[in-house]
């Protein structure tokens, strides 16, 4: 499936097992931190809407004005950080490069890359507008 062209409908049938979808005022800013910061690959950008794919895991980027009819849309807070609570693990990427550029991408780390007693090696990097990522791989 081509993720430029296709349409909502057929996308929409193929989605299968979990799905994330992140609301955001900046669906641009937040394509390009997921790029720049964490090197996920980013598909149909547009003001309202992009996909960013991580291995065979795609996340919905949505603008909060897509999101206006649903329930969600009345409980965003009106300031950062949203997505208190939840941690999206990435595995596969090296915590250590990912806080080297999350600065420069608008990031902000808040667990230094350290070997965890579980046989990672992880790092904790809030989005601008404070979703939680955590860059990770296996620990020598």
């Amino acid at each position: 499936m081509d993720l430029e062209t296709v349409g909502a409908a057929e996308f929409g049938r193929s989605l299968d097992g979990l799905g994330v979808n992140l609301l955001t005022r900046d669906v641009r800013g937040l394509a390009a931190f997921l790029e720049g910061c964490l090197g996920l690959t980013i598909h149909r950008l547009s003001d309202d809407f992009a996909l960013a794919r991580h291995g065979a895991v795609l996340i919905q980027l949505h603008s909060d004005a897509t999101f206006s009819r649903h329930p969600l849309h009345d409980i965003l807070p009106e300031n950062p950080p949203r997505g208190a609570g939840a941690q999206f693990y990435l595995f596969g990427i090296d915590p250590d490069a990912a806080v080297l550029r999350a600065e420069a991408h608008g990031g902000t780390v808040i667990e230094a890359p350290a070997d965890k007693p579980h046989g990672l090696r992880e790092a904790t990097i809030l989005s601008p507008e404070g979703y939680a990522f955590s860059p990770a791989r296996a620990s020598a």
